[in-house]
């Protein structure tokens, strides 16, 4: 980072249709399982039945009494962010009382849809439906609406819906954003979290990305894009960087990672989990039109999370693209890297990495960097999940479905999003 203070990761939290808890994600995707599975789904077509769901959590735990009662208002995506939330926070094992409240700052990602579908309606709309005939009763609806939907629908449905929570129940009182849009903008929160804490402004801070993107009308959006995969081979039909992708399966999830400035980390005797060294922010024009992608997305986004980290492309054990299954958007970043090579005369290997969890939209970006900490501190590149070959161009790019040993202990991860923007982080692991 080009501040004066170093700033490093000291916990890390997940919450995804893998498990919940980093050690519980990084075991599976070592064992090469996905997340993702068929889900019993009325009136929905089966390409539609496939998504990552996360199992045996309904509603936060242990809540501080004051604020037990705004649990009801938690959406699912919150729900998860929080859990991932207060694991960073417990597993970096600081002593939040020992830092002034106005020196926590707290970023938080939301790319939550759970609301979109007014899936809270449907039991009044069904019973109006069923009593009206061809029109739908209003006296019944009236009366359904009163006795079956939940009156706070409307807080459930704010973006922003962990911010005011999370902060209250950690007591982040610092510099804090709440940013609402897909990705990047998990990539984004861990960036601001970071200049926070290198520009001297908070002393810890937390990036939190949260997402449920498994709600019938989001899907059936998202497949009207022709973003969504047609599932033909179940589960392992999601397939990044393969010459036989179609699209992403979409999935929820949280994640989150606590960073702090190096000097205090090392003075309270933390366990540091790498450092971040740079990041880079680009917005590329597609030239197209309608909801394009530009033909090399992340190459001005790599080069310039490389150039304020001071490290070039053959440092790097490994890059972990955006990669999220579709056709363009893929075929984008292996150009972007097949320049970058190019230009450098070094190649690296790349992994994608979210068809181990489905895509969770804002959680995707945060989780991909804890993944990536947890393989280069043990020496190793994650497998691409279903992968089998690549296309022509980028055959000779090192891709591989198997996990394989690591040279160096840096890496990227980028992330992208609709039209254009692109982020990348640099981060240095610390294999202590």
């Amino acid at each position: 980072m080009s501040s004066s203070r170093r700033v490093v990761v000291t916990g890390m939290g997940l919450a995804t249709p893998l498990g919940r808890g980093v050690e519980a994600n990084w075991k599976s995707v070592l064992a090469g399982r996905t997340g993702i599975e068929r889900h019993e789904r009325e009136d929905s077509p089966e390409y539609l039945k496939f998504f990552g769901r996360v199992e045996g959590l309904e509603r936060p735990e242990n809540i501080p009494p004051k604020l037990a009662a705004q649990v009801r208002f938690l959406n699912r995506g919150a729900v998860l962010g929080f859990e991932a939330a207060r694991e960073a926070v417990a597993n970096s094992q600081i002593d939040l009382a020992s830092v002034p409240v106005e020196r926590r700052s707290l970023l938080l990602a939301s790319g939550d849809l759970t609301k979109i579908g007014c899936e809270f309606m449907h039991p009044a709309l069904k019973d109006a439906i069923k009593s009206g005939g061809k029109a739908a009763d209003r006296l019944v609806l009236n009366k359904s609406l009163m006795n079956k939907v939940n009156p706070f629908f409307l807080l459930e449905s704010i973006s922003n819906n962990l911010f005011s929570f999370l902060s209250a129940a950690l007591e982040f009182m610092g510099p804090n954003t709440s940013l609402a849009s897909f990705s990047p903008c998990g990539a984004q929160a861990l960036e601001l979290a970071c200049r926070k804490v290198g520009a001297g402004e908070a002393d810890v801070a937390l990036a939190v990305g949260c997402g449920c993107w498994i709600t019938e009308v989001p899907m059936f959006e998202m497949e009207g894009l022709g973003i969504l995969s047609r599932c033909k081979h179940g589960a392992a039909s999601f397939r990044p960087l393969d010459r036989a992708r179609d699209g992403f399966i979409p999935a929820e999830g949280g994640a989150a990672i606590l960073v702090e400035d190096r000097e205090g980390a090392i003075a309270r005797g933390a366990l540091i989990l790498a450092e971040i060294k740079g990041n880079g922010n680009c917005m590329e024009p597609p030239g197209g039109k309608g909801l394009s992608v530009p033909s090399e997305i992340s190459v001005n986004s790599i080069r310039a999370a490389l150039e304020e980290g001071g490290a070039s492309v053959g440092d790097l054990a490994f890059i972990c693209p955006h990669a999220s299954g579709t056709r363009k958007g893929d075929r984008s970043e292996l150009s972007s890297m097949h320049k970058l090579f190019a230009a450098e005369g070094a190649a690296v290997p790349v992994c994608a990495l979210k068809a181990y969890t489905g895509h969770m939209g804002a959680a995707s970006d945060i989780c991909e960097v804890i993944l990536g900490i947890e393989a280069v501190n043990e020496g190793l590149v994650p497998g691409t999940l279903n992968f089998s070959a690549a296309e022509s161009p980028f055959e000779s790019m090192g891709i591989s479905s198997s996990t394989t040993d690591a040279r160096g202990k840096s890496f990227v991860s980028v992330s992208y999003g609709i039209i254009g923007q692109c982020s990348t982080v640099l981060v240095e692991g610390s294999a202590n």
